[in-house]
């Protein structure tokens, strides 16, 4: 099972279904979030605040979110070393 991890105000996503982590700044970034707005496959997670991040999942939703990609990859590497310190095995 996957690890839940927090991107923002109490948002979690599944660090197992993660894809990838994207600036929201770049056109394209703009109209993949319009894109997925638009086919109810987009879960804004920024509670109101401006979109600094798109973390694009391995399913069809993608989750928004006011934390920076970079500030968003710290928790998924934090998650990783806590992980790999206890002796779990996330391949399980």
């Amino acid at each position: 099972m996957g690890r839940l991890m927090n991107v923002g105000y109490g948002n979690v996503v599944n660090t197992d279904k993660v894809v990838a982590v994207i600036s929201s700044d770049s056109a394209p970034a703009r109209r993949m979030i319009q894109s997925a707005k638009d086919q109810g496959k987009a879960i804004d997670a920024t509670q109101g605040r401006k979109t600094k991040s798109v973390i694009i999942t391995d399913g069809v939703m993608i989750v928004l979110s006011a934390l920076s990609p970079d500030t968003i990859s710290a928790r998924f590497k934090e998650d990783e070393a806590v992980s790999s310190w206890k002796g779990e095995n996330r391949d399980e």
